[in-house]
């Protein structure tokens, strides 16, 4: 008898500054493993990156191919920026200029596929968590709430470039991080927080005249009240924070990050 064909397996990897993710997703993208965690530490150097998520899967075995969501901007698998992994303490702590060097440029997708034993790409977190949520019509923005703010635009089902909205500045001289991440709510408490939110929700809709928005992360669950989902709008959802690890099979059905004078390490299978 011939032996069956091994099933299809993504590996999802969701990278914060926070914690660590990961799940095995099936061949239609439904999660089929435990959802994997462990906590962020500091200082975390590209390699030392590498070594935990490498760690953290082991369990796992080896999937057909992965993709991971990395908070900051990613270009062709390499990483351009990394706000949160350049601090000596973590997000809000001295930057390092040491580890901005290293990470300036890194390559992390072909680094994962060395490491993993398979076909790696990486991409933006918040641009990978709205893959399994997105129409594909109109202007989609998502937006994810966790140790920082993520954010995403799609027209037409159609990745626009990065915005690190993130790092701008949105209230005086204080940026998004700033006013709405994870140690802005910790500081303010939830109420005054929630309220933060409707003003970030209608300054984006001034903005980016969005037909939807999605909003995610972590943190997102704490605006699930009927209140402030009627301030939100009818055109602004709450999406499941596993959209983000959800996302690494759509990554798959999307094409590749365009990698110039550079051969693929791996078949795309």
């Amino acid at each position: 008898m011939n032996a069956q064909p091994a099933k299809k397996t993504t590996l999802a990897l969701d990278i914060g500054g926070t914690g660590l993710k990961a799940a095995l997703l099936d061949a239609a993208g439904h999660m089929i493993s435990e959802r994997l965690r462990t906590p962020t530490s500091y200082p975390m150097g590209p390699q030392e990156l590498v070594h935990a998520l490498t760690s953290l899967v082991a369990p796992l075995g080896t999937p057909t191919r992965a993709a991971a969501g990395f908070p900051g901007v990613i270009r062709g698998g390499l990483v351009l920026t990394a706000p949160h992994f350049v601090t000596k303490h973590g997000p809000g702590t001295a930057v390092d200029k040491a580890l901005v060097k290293r990470w300036t440029g890194f390559d992390l997708d072909t680094e994962l596929q060395t490491a993993l034993h398979c076909p790696v790409r990486v991409v933006n977190d918040a641009e990978m968590q709205a893959l399994p949520v997105i129409t594909g019509s109109g202007v989609e923005v998502v937006v994810t709430l966790g140790t920082g703010v993520g954010s995403a635009t799609y027209q037409d089902g159609v990745c626009g470039p990065h915005l690190e909205l993130a790092h701008h500045p949105f209230h005086g001289t204080r940026t998004y991080n700033e006013y709405l991440g994870e140690a802005a709510r910790h500081k303010v408490g939830n109420a005054a927080w929630r309220t933060r939110i409707v003003t970030m929700v209608e300054v984006l809709r001034t903005l980016l005249s969005f037909d939807h928005l999605y909003i995610g992360g972590g943190y997102s669950t704490r605006l699930d009240h009927p209140k402030v989902l009627r301030s939100l709008g009818a055109n602004v959802s709450l999406i499941d924070p596993n959209d983000g690890l959800i996302g690494a099979h759509f990554v798959w059905q999307h094409p590749g990050p365009v990698r110039r004078d550079r051969r693929a390490r791996f078949a795309v299978p």
